[in-house]
């Protein structure tokens, strides 16, 4: 019994919720990335370079075996990614309060101690 309490312990602790739901959020927000990015962007931004190269879609794009094109839209959804993150995190910081720093503490016991012995060392 107490290796069913020691992991419910830890199934429930708070790092543990969040991290689970932090994974779903995001594999529900990279569902919507690659979605933006293939819908989205890769008709806008690609559609004249595939047009050039008689292709439809980017993942037509391949020398040989080698699919690079299914490689550029993952590196394109990548970028997404970060800069979409890198904007959340920086807003969440922008929104948090800064909290005043506290005011200079005056001299402990120890140290008001130590500077009158200095101080009746100098005389």
């Amino acid at each position: 019994m107490g290796f069913l309490k020691e992991f419910k312990e830890f199934a429930m602790k708070g790092n543990v919720v969040d991290l689970a739901i932090g994974v779903i959020i995001g594999g529900a927000f990279g569902s919507i990335v690659k979605s933006f990015i293939d819908d989205v962007i890769t008709p806008l931004l690609l559609a004249p370079a595939l047009k050039a190269a008689n292709m439809e879609n980017i993942q037509d794009l391949k020398m040989g075996a080698v699919k690079y094109g299914n490689f550029l839209s993952a590196i394109i959804s990548f970028a997404v990614i970060a800069l979409v993150l890198f904007l959340v995190v920086k807003g969440i910081n922008k929104m948090k309060k800064e909290e005043p720093a506290p005011p200079p503490a005056g001299p402990t016991p120890t140290e008001q101690l130590l500077a009158e012995i200095r101080d009746a060392l100098k005389k």
